[in-house]
């Protein structure tokens, strides 16, 4: 396995935390892992906050251009966005940069923007784009009420896209859970059953997850097998 395409249920799941916390152990395991952020909306004057975030954890001194080569103020989704500033992403932009990544890299973390049917433009969402670079998908889902219904979605999304999923990162990015939520992600837990490879805990303001809980053994494992 030469890298993983990093989605989620929906938007601020939790994707970058566990996009960066991989990164970290990847790196902290000798493996040469690059990063990318294809397409990143919402992006203040100080620039795309989530591909620098990758581009720190992973240590590496690729061009922050290459790293997010599609950036757009708007915090929507990127054909949205792009066409409230009169554009259109750019695929071949993206293919380019991905093409220059992945030859300087053993190893790639792709985070998507919010989850697999996310436009970027009227042809083209998430799904195609993990389909074209040829990555498992690594699904990242809430701990919260309705995350049964979101997983499940997302999975049968991917399936019928023809995407290898290659696992399930569960992210308590809410907070503590309710008595209801406890019982609802327990029965998710039973049905993920093999394709739950991490869960990253409840974190206090500023704290990251370890790399270990959000399933980096198992990307290990799929490295060096």
């Amino acid at each position: 396995m030469r890298g993983l395409f990093v989605t989620g249920t929906d938007t601020n799941v939790g994707k970058t935390l566990v996009a960066c916390a991989l990164a970290r152990g990847l790196r902290s395991a000798g493996i040469d892992v690059g990063v990318m952020k294809p397409a990143e909306t919402g992006v203040p004057a100080s620039g795309p906050t989530d591909a620098q975030a990758l581009r720190h954890a992973a240590g590496v001194e690729d061009p922050i251009e290459l790293i997010c080569p599609e950036r757009f103020a708007l915090p929507a989704s990127p054909e949205v966005a792009a066409r409230a500033e009169n554009r259109a992403v750019s695929l071949v932009a993206i293919r380019a940069a991905w093409k220059r990544l992945a030859q300087r890299h053993a190893f790639m973390l792709v985070e998507g923007a919010g989850g697999l049917l996310v436009p970027i433009d009227r042809e083209t969402d998430m799904a195609d784009l993990a389909r074209e670079l040829g990555l498992p998908v690594l699904l990242v889902i809430r701990a919260r009420l309705g995350t049964i219904n979101h997983t499940r979605q997302s999975l049968e999304c991917a399936a019928a896209r023809g995407l290898e999923v290659f696992g399930v990162v569960i992210s308590h990015a809410d907070g503590p859970l309710s008595p209801a939520d406890v019982l609802n992600l327990a029965s998710l837990r039973e049905r993920l059953g093999g394709l739950l490879v991490g869960e990253a805990p409840p974190l206090a303001p500023g704290e990251a997850p370890s790399p270990r809980s959000v399933g980096l053994d198992a990307v290990l494992r799929a490295v060096r097998g």
